[in-house]
């Protein structure tokens, strides 16, 4: 039996999606001020006034000079929160955003998150050469 199908079975995301969800939430709770952290250590606001598209809530992604950078995680949740939709991310507490996550991930089809390498026999190319991404997956 297959990794996949295991999943399937069990009914659980898979461990890239779990480390992902878990990231999704502690950013949540840092800009909604449910930590005790100051979340202008981690996090900038992107600027409103440029006329993004989806939620109120975008954060701007700084230039990484180094791999590692890249990796913290400030900088690697910042692309999939920036693509969450506007009902998810204005959860009032911490189950609702959970739920509503889940709610638009299984709506919208598996998610696969991988590791970037230049290359990838299962997504559409891209120019990035690491990071991690989100690629939609439809129709299961």
């Amino acid at each position: 039996m297959t990794y996949e199908d295991r999943l399937k079975k069990l009914g659980i995301y898979s461990l890239e999606k779990r480390r992902l969800r878990g990231d999704l939430i502690e950013a949540y709770k840092i800009l909604t001020g449910k930590e005790r952290v100051d979340k202008d250590k981690f996090f900038t606001p992107a600027l409103s006034d440029h006329g993004l598209r989806g939620h109120t809530w975008k954060l701007f992604k700084p230039r990484c000079r180094s791999t590692i950078r890249r990796s913290f995680f400030s900088n690697r949740v910042i692309n999939v929160w920036n693509s969450l939709l506007q009902h998810v991310v204005d959860a009032m507490t911490v189950n609702m955003f959970k739920n509503r996550l889940d709610k638009t991930w299984k709506d919208m089809g598996s998610y696969r998150a991988e590791k970037l390498t230049g290359s990838s026999s299962t997504s559409t190319s891209t120019s990035m050469n690491w990071g991690v991404m989100i690629i939609i997956v439809l129709g299961k």
